[in-house]
């Protein structure tokens, strides 16, 4: 019977210490794996990234979907009173209620939608000691022209998230691929 109990035990130990880790970072040997490199302001050198907060994925979604249903109090919500937007033509919005003011204009006349297709949490420490943490996400925008034509464009949207409110939103975009059109940079 000694024998039984020892080798269950035993077998639980071992079953339990051969488990997948979890999806929370508070897990220290996850959260420090290095996945890349960043260059931040004021730094002279690489700063590794290691994982984020996987929890930010849903914010994100969220986020998105507040976006797909015009929600501004939603999206009030969650952006910081700090907020910062950076898009991909090169235009800047400072502010919670710039944002907003912005964005109750632009749904007035026009009916975009997001889709987000993948995302990768990731961290940083900044040059003051602070770890950042990011969001990286690919989505799918769509909307209509003036001329009720679809247009498509693949978003990376790369968010900084502070005590889980979205401070900063960089944009870049790239058009949906044409096959029957010639190669340029």
């Amino acid at each position: 019977m000694k024998k039984i109990t020892l080798l269950t035990a035993l077998t639980t130990l071992i079953l339990t210490s051969c488990a997948n880790p979890t999806k929370d970072n508070s897990n220290s040997e996850v959260a420090a794996l290095e996945i890349g490199s960043a260059s931040m302001d004021g730094m002279d050198s690489m700063a590794p990234l290691v994982i984020g907060e996987i929890s930010n994925q849903q914010i994100w979604l969220d986020y998105i979907q507040a976006h797909n249903d015009k929600n501004l109090e939603k999206i009030a919500e969650i952006n910081a009173e700090d907020w910062v937007g950076y898009t991909a033509d090169g235009s800047v919005v400072k502010g919670n209620k710039a944002h907003i003011e912005v964005l109750d204009a632009w749904f007035q006349s026009a009916n975009p939608k997001w889709k987000v297709k993948w995302m990768i949490a990731n961290a940083v420490t900044n040059k003051d000691g602070v770890v950042e943490q990011w969001l990286t996400t690919g989505n799918d925008y769509t909307d209509l022209d003036d001329n009720g034509n679809e247009i498509m464009e693949h978003n990376v949207h790369d968010i900084q998230f502070v005590d889980g409110k979205i401070k900063q939103i960089n944009v870049y975009k790239r058009a949906k691929a044409q096959e029957d059109m010639g190669f340029s940079y």
